[in-house]
């Protein structure tokens, strides 16, 4: 974990703009999250809301995946990939993950939708996964060492009977798609890097139903789903640490103060 990139105020001012974009996406996306709508025409809206801004969908290309954006439902942890076949019913929750290039930099965020009324213990799910982003993003400043985000995401996850995947974890982004750090959501206290002014990574808490594990669709090579096809939630931002704390770069709503 030695070349973590630490980004100069313009590279910063870059990643702001494109997290920006990539959070204005998922708001533009919640329209057309309804009974009856399958998941590639979200996509194929959220393609255009991007190409229409002057940017280019990340995830499009990379490494072959095929879409514009992964849309995730109920037992589908993440990496999904839009399709017709998957038309989205009452009940559903689901999370769609937005990856932006604008003018070479990248942003990242994700979040949960519903549709219609869920079951109580999806909301609960739902709720617990929330707060465990937040309570991650408030170990963010300099000198915190990032185990201790993961420290407290699992704390809390399973003080609520839930379960953290590990299999898949945040990282550091901006210059790239994936770069260093690797940001576990379940870890020991006090242990990996230190933070920097200057660093940017996502934190994105995947909180699972019942156990942690994950399978991979063969068919396609990056669907992770639940092992025993119990229901996961995830929510995911672009984190800078600042001279004092953090500000989260995807927050277009004002949801958390800078510090």
């Amino acid at each position: 974990m030695g070349g973590i990139n630490i980004k100069n105020p313009e590279q910063i001012e870059g990643i702001r703009r494109s997290s920006r974009l990539a959070a204005e996406t998922l708001d533009f996306a919640a329209q057309f999250v309804k009974a009856g709508v399958h998941t590639e025409f979200i996509d194929n809206k959220i393609e255009e809301f991007i190409v229409e801004h002057n940017a280019v969908p990340a995830t499009k290309g990379y490494n072959g995946f095929p879409k514009s954006s992964c849309i995730s439902p109920n037992e589908i942890v993440c990496h999904g990939i839009p399709s017709e076949n998957m038309v989205l019913k009452e009940g559903d929750i689901l999370n769609i993950d937005i990856t932006t290039i604008l003018d070479g930099y990248y942003g990242d965020t994700s979040r949960m939708f519903t549709v219609g009324n869920i079951s109580p213990q999806a909301e609960k799910l739902v709720d617990v996964t929330k707060h465990c982003l937040d309570l991650g993003i408030q170990q963010v400043k300099p000198g915190n060492q990032f185990g201790n985000i993961g420290f407290v995401i699992s704390r809390y996850a399973k003080a609520k009977g839930f379960s953290v995947v590990y299999e898949y974890c945040g990282h550091g982004v901006g210059l790239q798609f994936h770069e260093e750090p690797q940001v576990d959501h379940t870890s020991r206290r006090n242990k990996g890097p230190k933070m920097k002014p200057g660093m940017i990574f996502t934190i994105e808490p995947m909180i699972n139903q019942g156990r942690p594990t994950t399978s991979l669709d063969e068919s396609d090579g990056w669907t992770a789903r639940t092992i025993d096809n119990k229901l996961s939630a995830q929510f995911e931002h672009t984190v800078l640490v600042t001279e004092t704390g953090f500000e989260v770069l995807t927050d277009i709503h004002n949801e958390y103060p800078k510090t």
